[in-house]
Protein backbone atom coordinates (compact mmCIF):
# COMPACT_ATOMS: atom_id res chain seq x y z
CA UNK A 1 0.00 0.00 0.00
CA UNK A 2 3.05 2.47 1.00
CA UNK A 3 4.80 1.61 -2.37
CA UNK A 4 1.57 2.25 -4.70
CA UNK A 5 0.44 5.67 -2.42
CA UNK A 6 3.87 6.91 -3.85
CA UNK A 7 3.70 5.55 -7.28
CA UNK A 8 0.65 7.76 -7.46
CA UNK A 9 1.66 10.61 -5.41
CA UNK A 10 4.58 10.85 -7.87
CA UNK A 11 2.84 10.62 -10.67
CA UNK A 12 0.62 12.94 -10.07
CA UNK A 13 3.64 15.46 -9.49
CA UNK A 14 4.93 14.32 -12.81
CA UNK A 15 1.36 15.19 -14.87
CA UNK A 16 1.68 18.72 -13.13
CA UNK A 17 5.04 19.43 -14.62
CA UNK A 18 4.22 18.18 -18.31
CA UNK A 19 0.62 19.95 -18.08
CA UNK A 20 2.24 22.76 -17.94
CA UNK A 21 5.47 22.23 -20.01
CA UNK A 22 5.40 23.94 -23.29
CA UNK A 23 7.33 21.06 -24.79
CA UNK A 24 4.27 18.72 -23.90
CA UNK A 25 1.23 18.40 -26.61
CA UNK A 26 -1.06 15.77 -24.86
CA UNK A 27 -0.87 13.90 -21.68
CA UNK A 28 -2.45 10.49 -21.14
CA UNK A 29 -2.85 9.66 -17.76
CA UNK A 30 -6.08 7.74 -16.47
CA UNK A 31 -7.16 10.78 -13.73
CA UNK A 32 -7.22 13.01 -16.40
CA UNK A 33 -10.83 13.43 -17.34
CA UNK A 34 -10.09 13.65 -21.59
CA UNK A 35 -8.12 10.20 -20.92
CA UNK A 36 -10.05 7.46 -22.92
CA UNK A 37 -10.18 5.06 -19.79
CA UNK A 38 -10.97 7.79 -17.29
CA UNK A 39 -14.32 6.65 -16.46
CA UNK A 40 -13.76 2.66 -16.38
CA UNK A 41 -10.47 4.11 -13.79
CA UNK A 42 -12.51 6.50 -11.26
CA UNK A 43 -14.75 3.19 -11.07
CA UNK A 44 -12.16 0.72 -10.79
CA UNK A 45 -9.32 1.94 -8.83
CA UNK A 46 -8.12 3.83 -5.54
CA UNK A 47 -5.60 5.78 -6.90
CA UNK A 48 -4.90 5.86 -10.81
CA UNK A 49 -1.40 4.64 -10.41
CA UNK A 50 2.22 5.26 -11.84
CA UNK A 51 1.84 5.13 -15.82
CA UNK A 52 1.79 8.36 -17.34
CA UNK A 53 2.10 8.86 -20.99
CA UNK A 54 2.81 11.69 -23.09
CA UNK A 55 3.49 13.34 -26.59
CA UNK A 56 5.80 16.10 -27.60
CA UNK A 57 5.27 18.84 -29.88
CA UNK A 58 8.67 18.33 -31.24
CA UNK A 59 8.55 14.74 -32.71
CA UNK A 60 10.27 11.71 -32.53
CA UNK A 61 13.48 13.43 -32.74
CA UNK A 62 12.22 15.75 -29.51
CA UNK A 63 10.30 12.22 -27.85
CA UNK A 64 14.16 10.38 -28.44
CA UNK A 65 16.21 13.50 -26.67
CA UNK A 66 13.44 13.46 -23.76
CA UNK A 67 13.93 9.57 -23.33
CA UNK A 68 17.88 9.67 -23.70
CA UNK A 69 18.23 12.96 -21.46
CA UNK A 70 17.18 12.07 -17.88
CA UNK A 71 19.85 10.52 -15.43
CA UNK A 72 16.91 9.36 -12.47
CA UNK A 73 14.81 7.84 -15.15
CA UNK A 74 16.07 4.77 -16.58
CA UNK A 75 15.77 3.58 -20.27
CA UNK A 76 14.18 0.26 -20.31
CA UNK A 77 11.42 -1.86 -21.65
CA UNK A 78 9.41 -2.68 -18.74
CA UNK A 79 6.43 -1.77 -16.68
CA UNK A 80 9.13 -0.97 -13.68
CA UNK A 81 8.81 -1.92 -9.97
CA UNK A 82 10.18 1.13 -7.80
CA UNK A 83 12.38 2.24 -10.07
CA UNK A 84 11.36 5.04 -12.37
CA UNK A 85 11.35 3.92 -15.85
CA UNK A 86 11.47 5.91 -19.32
CA UNK A 87 11.14 4.31 -22.94
CA UNK A 88 10.26 5.72 -26.78
CA UNK A 89 7.89 2.77 -27.52
CA UNK A 90 7.72 3.70 -31.05
CA UNK A 91 11.58 2.27 -31.08
CA UNK A 92 11.37 -0.08 -28.34
CA UNK A 93 8.57 -2.09 -27.22
CA UNK A 94 6.00 -1.44 -30.48
CA UNK A 95 8.44 -0.95 -32.80
CA UNK A 96 6.95 -4.35 -34.89
CA UNK A 97 3.36 -2.93 -34.80
CA UNK A 98 4.55 0.12 -37.07
CA UNK A 99 1.72 0.11 -39.77
CA UNK A 100 -0.71 -1.85 -38.01
CA UNK A 101 -3.49 -0.76 -36.16
CA UNK A 102 -1.50 -1.15 -32.99
CA UNK A 103 1.48 1.36 -33.77
CA UNK A 104 2.04 4.07 -31.57
CA UNK A 105 2.58 8.15 -32.28
CA UNK A 106 5.97 7.85 -33.03
CA UNK A 107 6.04 11.51 -30.27
CA UNK A 108 5.12 9.04 -27.23
CA UNK A 109 6.98 8.76 -24.57
CA UNK A 110 6.15 6.46 -21.40
CA UNK A 111 6.94 6.77 -17.80
CA UNK A 112 6.61 4.10 -15.04
CA UNK A 113 7.26 6.19 -12.23
CA UNK A 114 8.69 5.36 -9.28
CA UNK A 115 9.34 6.32 -5.31
CA UNK A 116 12.36 7.94 -5.61
CA UNK A 117 12.03 11.47 -4.21
CA UNK A 118 9.41 13.72 -5.78
CA UNK A 119 11.17 16.63 -6.61
CA UNK A 120 14.13 14.83 -7.87
CA UNK A 121 12.50 13.13 -10.80
CA UNK A 122 10.15 16.18 -11.31
CA UNK A 123 13.45 18.21 -11.45
CA UNK A 124 14.78 15.39 -13.90
CA UNK A 125 12.45 14.99 -16.40
CA UNK A 126 12.12 19.03 -16.29
CA UNK A 127 15.53 19.34 -17.16
CA UNK A 128 15.38 17.01 -20.33
CA UNK A 129 11.78 18.36 -21.21
CA UNK A 130 13.72 21.91 -21.42
CA UNK A 131 16.03 20.42 -23.84
CA UNK A 132 13.29 18.73 -26.19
Amino acid sequence: ALRMERHCTNARAIVDLLLGHPAVERVLYPQLPDHPGHAAAAKQMRDYGGMVSFTLRGGEEAALRVAAGTELFTLAESLGAVESLIEHPGQMTHASAVGSPLEVPINLVRLSVGVESTSDLVADLEQALDKA
